[in-house]
C-alpha cells in the first residue's frame, strides 16, 4: 500500500513572513498537504489575503500579525497558539530584514539593529517559544530560512550576510540541544530567488548578470522552488534529518 510521506493532515504550522515570496509559497504548499497554517507577517491585511487564498483552494488557515523583531509580538502569537490550538507541530522562521544595501563601512546603527533584531533575535526567541510547546508534546519541527549569503557574503549585503551565517549556526545549536526532546531543526539555504525582498539585486543589471554567470543553471529561482525543500524537512520523509542546512541555489555555491 502506498504511503504519503508528505501528508501533514492534523499538523499545526506557523509560517512567518508568509504574506509574500518564499513564505507565501511555503504556507500554501503546507496547506495543500493538509496542515492547518497560521499565516503571519507584520501586516494583518497581507496575511489575510494569503489565508483567504488557502481557504478558497480547500485548505485550512488563519492569519495573525507578528513582527518577529518585537518581543511583545512574539509573546502575543504564542499565547494565541497555546489558547486556540494547544500545540504547534511546525515552525517556519522565514521573516527577515535587509534594510541596507551598500558598502559595509557605511552601515549605520539603525540598519544594524533592525537586521539583527529580526534575523537573529527574532528567529532565536521564536524558536525558544516554539521549542517549549514542542517539548511539552514530545515532537515538533523547526525550519529556518537562511541564505547562501550566510556561506559566502553577498556584495553590499554585509550585515544581512552576517545574520544569515548566525542563522545557520543557530540551526545547528537548536538541533543539537533539542533533538533529545523529539524536536528536529533544519534550515533552508536559498540562492538567488525572485522576490520583492531581493529587488535590489534584480534592479542592478550589472550585478544581476554577474550573479547569473555564477549559477550553473543560468537562471534565478522562483519562490515556489524553495517550498518543496521545506515540505521535505517538515515531513516524515525527513524523520532522521536534523541539523542540516540544505542549499537550494542552482549550483551557485559549487
Amino acid at each position: 500500500m502506498a504511503t504519503n510521506l508528505f501528508d501533514l493532515t492534523g499538523k499545526i504550522a506557523l509560517v512567518t513572513g508568509a504574506s509574500r515570496g518564499i513564505g507565501e509559497e511555503i504556507a500554501k504548499l503546507l496547506a495543500e498537504q493538509g496542515a492547518y497554517v497560521i499565516v503571519s507577517s507584520r501586516k494583518i491585511e497581507d496575511c489575510k489575503v494569503v489565508a483567504e487564498e488557502i481557504i478558497a483552494a480547500g485548505g485550512n488557515a488563519e492569519s495573525f500579525a507578528c513582527h518577529v523583531g518585537k518581543m511583545e509580538d512574539i509573546s502575543s502569537i504564542f499565547e494565541h497558539i497555546r489558547s486556540q490550538h494547544g500545540r504547534l507541530d511546525i515552525l517556519i522562521n522565514n521573516a527577515a530584514a535587509n534594510p541596507y544595501f551598500g558598502h559595509v563601512l557605511d552601515t549605520d546603527l539603525a540598519a544594524y539593529n533592525k537586521t539583527v533584531e529580526v534575523n537573529i533575535r527574532g528567529y532565536f526567541f521564536m524558536s525558544i517559544e516554539a521549542g517549549k510547546l514542542m517539548k511539552s508534546q514530545g515532537s515538533g519541527v523547526i525550519v529556518n530560512t537562511a541564505s547562501v549569503n550566510g556561506l559566502q557574503p553577498g556584495d553590499k549585503q554585509g550585515i544581512y550576510s552576517i545574520t544569515k551565517a548566525a542563522v545557520i549556526n543557530m540551526t545547528k545549536t537548536f538541533a543539537k540541544e533539542c533533538g533529545p526532546l523529539g524536536i528536529r531543526v533544519n534550515a533552508l539555504v536559498p540562492g538567488f530567488t525572485k522576490t520583492k525582498f531581493a529587488s535590489a539585486l534584480f534592479d542592478d543589471p550589472e550585478l544581476y548578470e554577474k550573479l547569473m554567470k555564477g549559477i550553473p543553471l543560468r537562471r534565478h529561482a522562483e519562490p515556489r522552488e524553495m517550498a518543496g525543500t521545506v515540505l521535505y524537512l517538515v515531513s516524515d520523509a525527513a524523520s532522521y534529518t536534523n541539523g542540516e542546512c540544505i542549499v537550494v541555489d542552482g549550483g551557485y555555491t559549487i
